[in-house]
């Protein structure tokens, strides 16, 4: 599981640095006139602070091994897919329906803080 975790880490990780830049150079004229430039850095933020989240899930899980970590980390990966994903589409496209779908990422994302965290107390 840790290797998996690792390396969703270090997609989204690779991700959200890419999309950082075509954010800035390539898609600055759709951003502006849409007027979610705001949205597409929240996006971005969100998927790098919870890529370096699953590598520190990937961490837990060698040193918790009794504990199911990897669901924290699944949630994680499930979260920033639904919320930054659901981010970009809007900010970039404008489908004003993926504003619906960012609260269940961040759910997703919420879940997995709790998992680590409870995996972690419950440890012995």
């Amino acid at each position: 599981m840790q290797r998996r975790l690792i390396i969703f880490g270090a997609f989204f990780g690779f991700l959200s640095v890419a999309l950082g830049a075509f954010g800035a150079h390539g898609l600055r004229d759709i951003l502006e006139a849409n007027g979610r430039t705001d949205t597409y850095h929240t996006s971005i933020s969100y998927m790098m602070i919870h890529a370096l989240a699953i590598w520190a899930v990937a961490w837990l899980d060698e040193k918790y091994p009794q504990q199911p970590m990897h669901w924290a980390g699944y949630s994680f990966a499930i979260g920033i897919v639904l919320f930054s994903g659901s981010l970009l589409l809007l900010s970039i496209f404008g489908f004003g329906f993926m504003g619906a779908i960012a609260p269940i990422g961040g759910v997703a994302l919420l879940a997995g803080w709790a998992l680590s965290g409870f995996f972690v107390w419950r440890s012995k």
